[in-house]
């Protein structure tokens, strides 16, 4: 299935958007469209979304994920980027002018499209939902799934984070890849950061060690000791996150005692239990996880909505 990355430019973002039309050249089937900007009318039309208010309660969030009946789609999608958009599932970028960061507008593909444990030549495997009945609403199958091709991993959805960092780490040569990922897991982190930073710890790079996982890769690390059969991970709220500002691949020294241990991640831990204090409909789970000779401590933070950790 191909994938794009559509650009257009949104014009006073509290009220407004200009409607671009885009130039399209299909080459072959099974390569992605090749899309330019082209306006074609720069009168303002109402907003259907404010940016304000998309920006989640870090500010820093840059992702809104559109319902894949297309009740939300059609609105946004067709205002910015023509009708054609909110029936195309893919990555949809737009601008307040040529210098600002962009806003990405993610139109689903429907979970359906999914078969036999497939999409397209993507593995995904089949959830706890599909294979018996789940506990809570919460482990019910994601609506859909965000397309990721070589041209979009590097889309920016937050200020610190990108789509590639929380692809399932498997099938390296397989494009396009599907995710599962929640704008609150983002913003989550995003505020997470802003919280380290208020302490004195600065930070230029968290690093997602494991982020989404589709359900076969998932299914590959359970047993005693390892991955859980129902992990969040695979719902797209879950991330094992570590501050590297240094690119290393280990946690930093977060707690100034001059060496990296699970103190650190203890540290990191306490600061996420403040941001759930302050932000309650972001609860979820908090896992502190020490060294081993393959990675360095981390910490498991999700928004499952209700409390949990170990």
């Amino acid at each position: 299935m191909a994938n794009t990355i559509r650009r257009g430019r949104a014009y006073a973002p509290l009220i407004a958007a200009a409607v671009l039309a885009l130039v399209v050249n299909r080459p072959a089937d099974s390569a992605p469209a090749i899309v330019r900007e082209h306006p074609v009318d720069s009168t303002p039309k109402p907003a259907p979304f404010n940016r304000d208010t998309l920006s989640g309660r870090s500010g820093k969030l840059w992702m809104k994920l559109l319902d894949t009946d297309g009740r939300d789609g059609i609105g946004v999608l067709s205002r910015l980027f023509g009708d054609s958009a909110a029936r195309k599932p893919g990555v949809y970028v737009a601008r307040d002018t040529a210098t600002t960061p962009g806003f990405t507008f993610i139109n689903l593909v429907p979970f359906d499209a999914k078969q036999k444990g497939m999409l397209g030549t993507y593995r995904m495997g089949s959830w706890p939902a599909e294979r018996r009945g789940v506990a809570s609403s919460s482990y019910e199958n994601p609506p859909g799934f965000i397309p990721v091709t070589p041209e979009t991993q590097d889309t920016r959805i937050s200020e610190h984070f990108r789509l590639r960092d929380f692809l399932t780490k498997d099938q390296a040569t397989v494009w396009p890849k599907y995710l599962v990922l929640r704008e609150g897991l983002i913003d989550k982190l995003e505020l997470v950061i802003g919280a380290l930073k208020a302490s004195g710890v600065p930070v230029a790079r968290m690093s997602v060690m494991s982020g989404f996982r589709t359900p076969q890769y998932n299914q590959q690390g359970v047993g005693a000791g390892g991955r859980a059969q129902n992990s969040r991970h695979q719902y797209g709220d879950a991330a094992d996150v570590f501050v590297d500002n240094d690119a290393d691949g280990r946690m930093d020294d977060l707690n100034g005692d001059g060496r990296v241990t699970t103190a650190d991640a203890r540290y990191l831990a306490q600061v996420v239990e403040r941001v759930e204090a302050q932000h309650p409909d972001l609860i979820g789970g908090v896992g502190i996880y020490p060294a081993t000779s393959a990675h360095g401590p981390f910490v498991h933070v999700d928004v499952r909505g209700t409390k949990a950790r170990w």
